[in-house]
């Protein structure tokens, strides 16, 4: 399987040493939301982006309301894939397919990013993507 393969989730050597008991917070597997959608998010959704029927923006990090989403997307990914028998499901049921939905809306908050190769795919492409500027996403331990 690929580096960013649904296995990723439960893989023990991301929760070595992790003591649940004592409260400790598990580590995180992408260090920030950028490494997220760089590495995992953009190649799980792979949809035909046309500007017209969905929309994504490359430079997703330009729109708060993305941003907010993203977050809220990776930091759910990160507490649910220690639950190897349904977390990923929840994940996708609960919270990636609602705000991708919303993301990729004509409607939603990419409406304007409809022109130029950085904001279109075709069907079985990674989702568009544009690194930030240096300094915008600091990797968290």
């Amino acid at each position: 399987m690929s580096d960013w393969g649904q296995d990723d989730y439960n893989d023990p050597d991301t929760t070595e040493g992790v003591d649940e008991a004592a409260g400790e917070e598990p580590e995180l597997y992408y260090g920030s939301v950028d490494e997220f959608v760089r590495e995992y998010l953009r190649h799980v959704y792979k949809r035909r982006i046309d500007g017209r029927h969905r929309c994504w923006a490359g430079e997703w990090w330009r729109y708060d309301e993305a941003v907010i989403r993203l977050e809220a997307l990776w930091r759910a990914w990160e507490h649910l894939r220690h639950d190897p028998a349904t977390g990923m499901s929840v994940w996708f049921r609960d919270h990636a397919d609602h705000h991708m939905a919303v993301l990729m809306d004509p409607e939603g908050p990419f409406a304007r990013a409809t022109d130029g190769e950085e904001n279109v795919c075709k069907r079985g492409e990674p989702l568009p993507y544009v690194p930030p500027p240096p300094g915008i996403f600091q990797d968290r331990p």
